[in-house]
């Protein structure tokens, strides 16, 4: 049972949220990579995720979040965004919401507890098949970014040598 209040108040307090976020991104090492992303997609990105959280944990299809991700994987790479950077992105984005839901102090029954921890097994799914995706996406950029060595595809295809002779 998730608590549709606990949820609400997590959708009405995006813009909030979302400042935390951006800010762990530009302060962070392990988002440097995020500085090749306008800030205004960055912002839009993470409220597209806080305005509608009920919408993306509840009733999203599996094929709509594959696509939305895939989709975003794809865009990250083609920015040099490296995949560690937009790997720990969603470590964070999943954090500020958790920290805000600690901070509300909104448990005071089991019932509430429950329903907290239905919230973050519903978080976590959603953060970590949005990564896994993402990884797809990635893929289909054709390179990893950042390293400059060749994906996996292009080793299947034997359009780049992984030995060096």
């Amino acid at each position: 049972m998730l608590p549709v209040r606990l949820v609400h108040l997590i959708e009405g307090h995006c813009d909030e949220i979302a400042a935390g976020v951006l800010k762990k991104f530009q302060g962070s090492p392990r988002t440097s990579d995020l500085r090749n992303v306008p800030p205004s997609e960055l912002r839009q990105r993470t409220l597209e995720i806080l305005r509608h959280l009920s919408e993306w944990l509840l009733c999203k299809s599996e094929s709509e979040i594959e696509r939305r991700y895939k989709e975003m994987g794809r865009a990250r790479a083609l920015q040099n965004v490296s995949f560690a950077d937009f790997c720990w992105s969603m470590v964070f984005t999943k954090e500020q919401i958790w920290g805000f839901v600690q901070q509300q102090g909104y448990l005071q029954s089991l019932v509430e507890i429950y329903g907290e921890m239905e919230l973050l097994r519903l978080l976590d799914k959603f953060f970590e098949r949005a990564i896994c995706y993402g990884a797809e996406g990635y893929e289909t950029a054709g390179t990893q970014v950042g390293n400059g060595e060749p994906s996996l595809a292009e080793i299947a295809e034997g359009g780049k040598d992984c030995v060096s002779s």
